[in-house]
């Protein structure tokens, strides 16, 4: 059974700087692409960055330069640092998993495992 259990959204102001973590509990295949995804109230869900198990990045244009996304296979543990956050960051921010190598993609159907959520204000 995996589980991913997302820590550290909150309120912030323009300008400030989160940084949410994903713990995966369960996970058996280090070999597993992970994503954040976040969906504001009204709105799709939508990828925000996606890592590879070798630790290569994607991200959307909007966060880019501005999200850092990042990963501990032996914690089996997915971070996201978000710098420089605006207003239209606000959403709910979930972590994803998939038992693939590359991700590929920033669509959620193509992702097996989620977080439960973490709310991010920025106000």
């Amino acid at each position: 059974h995996v589980q991913l259990v997302e820590s550290g959204g909150g309120s912030v102001q323009p300008g400030g700087s989160v940084r949410l973590s994903c713990a995966g509990v369960g996970v058996r295949d280090r070999n597993s692409c992970m994503a954040w995804f976040r969906q504001a109230p009204g709105k799709e869900r939508e990828g925000v960055a996606s890592i590879d198990s070798d630790g290569s990045t994607s991200y959307t244009d909007s966060v880019k330069g501005r999200f850092t996304a990042s990963r501990d296979n032996a914690k089996n543990t997915l971070y996201l640092q978000m710098n420089s956050l605006k207003l239209e960051d606000t959403a709910m921010y979930y972590c994803a998993s998939d038992p693939r190598y590359y991700c590929t993609s920033h669509v959620a159907r193509d992702y097996a495992y989620w977080g439960q959520g973490t709310q991010v204000t920025v106000s």
